[in-house]
């Protein structure tokens, strides 16, 4: 269990495993709208901040998962943040104070920096890593056919103007359930390729692309090939999702959940009165 990915469940025995899923969707959902809140001024949202990464990492201890299996699902996105990095820098020129001074220039080539840009950068990638632990707490604690109930039933109001909720609820759950199958897919296909010398880190532009190809043409048929299987292996059991369909386990709510429930909505009607009153601790 400690290669925990995005979308795998993770069999342990703790308080967030046992927990409602319904109540685990709400509170990740009202966590993240948390997260893009605006506390006013620099130092505020900085303490707001890591206020939200100890009580989530608090959160990720419980589910047994490491900062290292978060380190490791954040590196797809490494390369992304130092595009808008450079972007930042070039078109963001607000003058935002850090220390009394408003940017600083590299010398030797005469480029000026705000402090604005590495700031807003800043917030993009905690609010990224804060929304990926979420999503790692949700999936690795929670089993995907759990997931699929707990969606459908918070769904539910929408079938009164024929939405197909049951199906877009199980599309969701096979999508996550079938990330961390991709992954290794990919994995085990990049090894494959490296050991007949396809070079995935070195050489010319159009050597690159060629080694993108000769990875993602076997893992569309991989995948291809695993949804036909899929889909024969529901017709072979009798699924119908036109069908009412029931349950052998039954979603139960207990106390537990109603604490944390109450826990969530607290912190956030503090931080949603704290973000309309602009607060301001320092």
């Amino acid at each position: 269990m400690n290669n925990i990915s995005l979308g795998r469940y993770s069999q342990y025995d703790t308080l967030l495993h046992r927990m409602d899923p319904r109540g685990k969707i709400v509170s990740m959902i009202i966590c993240m709208v948390m997260v893009f809140f605006s506390y006013g001024s620099l130092w505020t949202n900085l303490i707001v901040y890591a206020f939200l990464m100890v009580g989530i990492y608090i959160l990720m201890r419980i589910a047994h998962i490491s900062l290292k299996q978060l380190f490791k699902q954040l590196k797809v996105v490494w390369m992304m943040m130092i595009i808008i990095l450079i972007i930042n820098i070039f078109t963001i020129k607000d003058d935002l104070s850090i220390f009394g001074y408003v940017s600083f220039t590299i010398p030797g080539i005469n480029l000026t920096i705000y402090y604005s840009a590495l700031i807003t950068t800043f917030y993009v990638f905690v609010r990224l890593a804060l929304m990926l632990a979420l999503s790692l707490i949700l999936t690795s604690t929670t089993k995907p056919m759990d997931l699929t109930y707990g969606l459908e039933w918070l769904m539910h109001p929408l079938k009164w103007i024929k939405v197909p909720v049951h199906i877009i609820a199980m599309m969701i759950s096979l999508t996550l359930r079938f990330i961390p199958t991709l992954l290794d897919e990919t994995d085990r296909i990049m090894k494959a390729q490296a050991s007949r010398g396809v070079d995935f880190q070195e050489g010319k532009f159009k050597e690159k692309v060629r080694a993108i190809i000769a990875l993602i043409i076997p893992l569309i048929a991989s995948s291809l090939s695993r949804s036909v299987d899929l889909a024969y292996a529901m017709i072979a059991r009798g699924y119908d999702p036109d069908k009412k369909r029931t349950r052998y386990r039954v979603l139960k709510w207990h106390v537990r959940d109603s604490i944390g429930s109450i826990v969530v909505l607290a912190l956030f009607t503090l931080l949603l009165i704290a973000m309309i009153f602009n607060f301001t601790i320092i």
